[in-house]
């Protein structure tokens, strides 16, 4: 299983590339929602973290793959330009993942 990015920015891309997540950036609605329907068709990706920033690009298709797609698992994450608290964050993506609440 791997996890895949997909950022509005390239500090967060590199973040993650030096994590050891592959992924791109997206700067248009018709790039995101293509990128993001071929991986949720990628049996090998379990994991698709998007930032806030390119989620709001197509917020309601984002939704939509999340209630109709069971796997892979997308979440949103934080970066430069999230005001949200980083360790909150992190607790909504753990309960996200595997149901329990820290």
């Amino acid at each position: 299983m791997r996890f895949y990015v997909l950022s509005d920015n390239r500090e967060t891309l590199v973040g993650m590339r030096l994590a050891g997540i592959e992924g791109e950036i997206v700067h248009d609605e018709a790039t995101y929602c293509k990128r993001l329907d071929e991986l949720c068709d990628d049996k090998s990706i379990g994991v698709i973290l998007v930032t806030g920033v390119a989620m709001e690009l197509a917020p309601q298709f984002t939704a939509d793959k999340k209630l109709h797609c069971k796997r892979p698992l997308i979440a949103e994450i934080g970066d430069r330009h999230s005001s949200d608290n980083i360790s909150h964050a992190l607790m909504k993506y753990v309960k996200e993942a595997v149901g329990i609440s820290i």
